[in-house]
């Protein structure tokens, strides 16, 4: 069973795609793939070796755009696949600073000054 690019999208109340999500590899996530048949070992390999690994150390996050999650059930042995967009977004920060951040400048024609939106 598949779905069609053109009947998810339009399934979707907001829809986030760009090119640009498109020019780095996903984030690749395994799930259940720990058993020690030798069939999930080879694919659990064979999707490591799909994508380049990534250095926790080095990636930019601004960089990763796309999580791809595989995972596995043992009992019916289907493998379930769901592509996810990521956005990264400022936490634990004022409403009108996280708009600053995101280069969404907001209306301050009621404000005084800019410390007012902060």
């Amino acid at each position: 069973q598949y779905s069609l690019i053109k009947d998810v999208v339009s399934s979707l109340k907001r829809h986030r795609m760009h090119e640009q999500q498109f020019t780095h590899h996903p984030l690749l996530v395994l799930s259940n793939f720990g058993l020690q048949q030798i069939q999930v070992k080879l694919m659990a390999t064979m999707f490591q070796n799909m994508f380049p690994s990534i250095n926790v150390h080095r990636v930019n996050l601004n960089n990763i755009k796309r999580c791809l999650l595989v995972s596995y059930d043992a009992e019916t042995q289907l493998l379930d696949f769901r592509h996810y967009s990521v956005k990264v977004v400022p936490v634990g920060v004022s409403k009108g600073l996280k708009k600053l951040l995101q280069e969404k400048f907001p209306n301050m024609s009621r404000l005084e000054d800019i410390s007012e939106l902060l």
